[in-house]
């Protein structure tokens, strides 16, 4: 596209969960007028969380889409833009980005990258294939379709046992499998579960394969101790082994850690001048929501200082 038809930006937010949304308030306080551009997941990864008990300003629980529709209607009361476009390619061209999305192609003076994370698959050989056909990466999106069926989750952390919980007020069993012999997520999510009656842990095992053609049929675990197989059978099978960041669209201008996450400072500022990033795409560790949205406002700060600065040297 020539440059007479891109659509001229001064800031642009990739990625519409928490931590964009956030940046865009602040951006649109420091009258950057910021267009985001949501992508695939309009709203980030909480929209598949059906509680939260720990976001500032709430004293009852409220639906990840629940709060992120709120922060939307924020942002807009701000005249955010958002445009539903994913982006496909960000390029370095002078001291500005150009922006390449599925429908158009932009340039823009500053960037804040909020792609966040997607969950990791176990990589079987059927997994893709049944995907939504008894195997599913979000159980408060899928729990209600395996009312009083008997279904098993994979994974030990936080994520896989709150999962879990959840998945028990629906099913009828629950089997959670875990490849080492105590969880890694929080005393008290693996007391509860502990102590759950529909719910069978099945210690040192992992999955193997899938069972089933145009739906699951069941699953075959393996032993790691014994050495054991054996099947298992159950109508749904939930993984929650942990997330990866979106990092693919950023063209490998963007550094990196070795787990793929961008590295930024204090200041949210990566390798990149003028481009920031925020939320789960950069934070291997916490993956809290609030955390998230404080990122995104941080980023946005920071892109304010950072063009106040460049207009300033271009003025002298």
């Amino acid at each position: 596209m020539s440059e007479e038809k891109r659509k001229k930006e001064k800031l642009i937010i990739i990625g519409g969960g928490p931590a964009g949304i956030t940046a865009s308030i602040y951006g649109a306080r420091a009258g950057l007028n910021p267009l985001i551009l949501v992508g695939p997941e309009p709203g980030g990864q909480i929209t598949t969380t059906s509680e939260l008990e720990n976001y500032p300003g709430f004293p009852e629980p409220i639906g990840g889409f629940e709060l992120t529709q709120k922060m939307t209607e924020q942002a807009q009361n701000f005249d955010v833009r958002l445009e539903y476009e994913s982006v496909e390619d960000l390029i370095p061209e002078g001291d500005n980005y150009i922006v390449k999305t599925d429908m158009e192609e932009y340039e823009t003076e500053t960037v804040i990258i909020t792609t966040g994370a997607e969950p990791k698959t176990l990589g079987l050989e059927k997994e893709d294939k049944l995907r939504g056909n008894g195997v599913s990466y979000c159980a408060t999106c899928d729990a209600a379709f395996f009312k009083d069926k008997d279904v098993a989750i994979v994974g030990g952390g936080d994520t896989a046992l709150w999962e879990a919980t959840f998945l028990a007020k629906f099913a009828s069993k629950v089997y959670i499998i875990h490849r080492r012999d105590k969880f890694r997520g929080a005393k008290r999510l693996g007391d509860r579960v502990k102590n759950m009656d529909n719910i069978e842990i099945i210690w040192d095992t992992e999955v193997k394969a899938l069972h089933g053609e145009d739906k699951l049929e069941g699953i075959r675990v393996f032993n790691n101790k014994t050495g054991e197989e054996s099947d298992l059978d159950v109508d749904g099978f939930f993984v929650a082994i942990g997330h990866k960041p979106r990092t693919k669209c950023l063209n490998g201008f963007v550094k990196l850690d070795d787990y793929g996450y961008i590295i930024t400072d204090d200041k949210q500022r990566t390798n990149l001048k003028g481009v920031f990033a925020a939320g789960d795409v950069q934070d291997p560790d916490y993956r809290q929501v609030v955390i998230a949205a404080g990122s995104g406002a941080k980023a946005a700060i920071e892109a304010a200082e950072y063009l106040e600065d460049k207009h300033d040297k271009k003025a002298k």
